[in-house]
């Protein structure tokens, strides 16, 4: 019965081998000098102004949040494109309320002001 499990344990094995090897020998093979202008944080060409760890206005997360929940509910539009022919009316009648739905929750948005960037 254990003898089953052998090609598992073998793939286990490769699965963390391999990256293990990739990294040693990544670090033995690479070049190894430190240079103060190589140790600057790379900011397109420019020298960073300001310290790296300053906080972010909570607008930045909000308008990320709600990018992410208006693309996700997007991918439910390509299904029903797919099945169109087959939902005829009724999937019809349910599209337009899902997106009824959707736009009714982005003029809120809109209208509390969380889609400004100030």
């Amino acid at each position: 019965m254990l003898a089953s499990y052998i090609p598992v344990v073998i793939f286990i094995l490769i699965a963390i081998s391999l990256p293990v090897v990739g990294l040693a020998v990544g670090t033995l093979i690479r070049p190894f000098k430190p240079h103060a202008t190589k140790l600057m944080p790379y900011e397109c060409g420019v020298d960073p102004a300001g310290d790296s760890h300053e906080r972010f206005s909570i607008r930045f997360y909000v308008i990320a949040i709600l990018f992410v929940v208006f693309d996700v509910e997007t991918i439910f539009l390509f299904p029903w494109a797919i099945n169109y022919d087959q939902l005829a009316l009724f999937g019809f009648i349910e599209m337009v309320t899902f997106l009824g739905i959707l736009i009714v929750g982005y003029f809120y948005v809109w209208k509390k002001g969380a889609l400004e960037w100030v």
